[in-house]
């Protein structure tokens, strides 16, 4: 690659704060996407690129035990390098898994042991979709368990990480004191998942906000429609979509650290120079009106004319209006599959369905919808285009598996 970033190569990290007032960068390192080998993540080439990253001022860094070699590889590097004191390692609780008092000692101890360390900064509950899920978790000893590992000094700090819309994350960032939070959050999300409202109702709680799928799991970065990318390139040829996403985000006070699956040094050097200057307010407003152009270019290509302004909400049978709509249309401005994903994320990751088959057709939400969307009509066409045999199987099974 001919890539040798050491400290003093780039201009300084930049860095917010969390709950207790430490400096977090406000570029995070995504440990998910490590260059896999046939034997699991290939070590010298993550190795490489984790120690770029924090001799670049990389300070946090994102991984949770279901992903593979994830928690093992960074645990092996830091020790290897001495630079477990350097950073602050933030992994997940699979409490999905958990099924009696006692499992969480059990999960807990493993990533320790695959980390290499006695302690995690930042603990997850691993996608926690909902109060009633938390609650099941409060029943089986979670909180309690929580709470005197934070006492002991072993875990630094609680959060979750969610997928889903913003009533239910309004509400789960009410349900507990927790330090920090992490959401899917980018130009294009600013109004589905948990959304801006999410994002500025956790600000106003004083609760830290890490940001993960900045780039969509990439689209935003290299499979944007040809005319926008058109847009972003007139204006600056020299900046990336991909950076238009980071500024996007950082230019907003209320985000505290974005994370980015780094797995190439390309990738964090570019990002890094990102980083470089990223301070709130920094977007000037043409720089904004490029980003609102891309936007407008790419919802183009989308089905329904849904804002995500909620305004529909909420519907008396539970209907995700907002996330459904949102989901339909990555169908066709990603792919199948990533809308079919979203759907299910959106409707069926949770304690009961959120699904378009629940609409009664009771039109309360046309009364109350902006753009004037038929939205039971719509409701029909998304049910008939997602709810299909994959769907229904999906419905039986992970009830079960939450349940469990």
């Amino acid at each position: 690659m001919g890539y040798n970033i050491s400290q003093g190569d780039f201009q300084s990290m930049q860095y917010r704060k969390d709950r207790y007032g430490n400096d977090i960068s406000v570029l995070g390192y995504g440990c998910m996407r490590f260059t896999q080998s046939i034997t699991g993540p290939d070590y010298k080439k993550a190795e490489s690129e984790v120690m770029a990253a924090i001799n670049s001022g990389v300070n946090y860094f994102d991984t949770a035990y279901i992903y593979p070699g994830s928690e093992a590889t960074l645990g092996k590097i830091l020790e290897n390098n001495k630079a477990r004191d350097k950073v602050n390692i933030a992994t997940k609780l699979p409490h999905y898994l958990l099924k009696k008092e006692g499992d969480c000692e059990k999960l807990f101890n493993e990533e320790l042991s695959r980390l290499r360390t006695d302690h995690v900064d930042y603990y997850l509950m691993h996608m926690l979709t909902d109060v009633v899920t938390w609650n099941r978790l409060i029943a089986l000893g979670v909180k309690d368990w929580l709470e005197q590992k934070k006492k002991e000094g072993v875990i630094r700090q609680i959060g979750f990480s969610y997928h889903g819309g913003s009533d239910a994350f309004l509400k789960l960032l009410d349900a507990y004191d927790w330090d920090f939070c992490q959401i899917q959050y980018n130009y294009m999300d600013e109004n589905s998942q948990a959304g801006v409202t999410g994002l500025k109702h956790a600000a106003e709680k004083g609760i830290p906000v890490v940001i993960m799928e900045p780039l969509r799991g990439g689209k935003l970065a290299n499979k944007l429609p040809k005319d926008a990318e058109k847009i972003f390139r007139k204006y600056n040829p020299d900046r990336s979509p991909a950076e238009w996403s980071f500024r996007w985000l950082w230019n907003q006070s209320e985000v505290t650290c974005v994370l980015s699956g780094m797995n190439s040094l390309e990738m964090v050097a570019e990002n890094v120079r990102s980083a470089s200057d990223a301070e709130p307010g920094y977007l000037s407003d043409e720089e904004k009106g490029v980003i609102a152009a891309v936007i407008k270019e790419i919802r183009s290509k989308e089905k329904i004319g849904c804002t995500g302004c909620r305004y529909c909400m909420p519907c008396p049978k539970s209907v995700d209006i907002p996330g459904i709509f949102a989901a339909y249309n990555r169908r066709f401005s990603d792919s199948k599959f990533e809308g079919l994903k979203d759907y299910v994320m959106c409707t069926l990751i949770r304690k009961n369905s959120t699904g378009a088959s629940n609409c009664i057709k009771c039109g309360k939400c046309e009364s109350h919808c902006p753009q004037g969307i038929h939205i039971r009509e719509e409701l029909e066409t998304v049910r008939k285009t997602f709810e299909g045999p994959v769907y229904k199987i999906a419905k039986k099974i992970i009830p079960l598996i939450m349940k469990n």
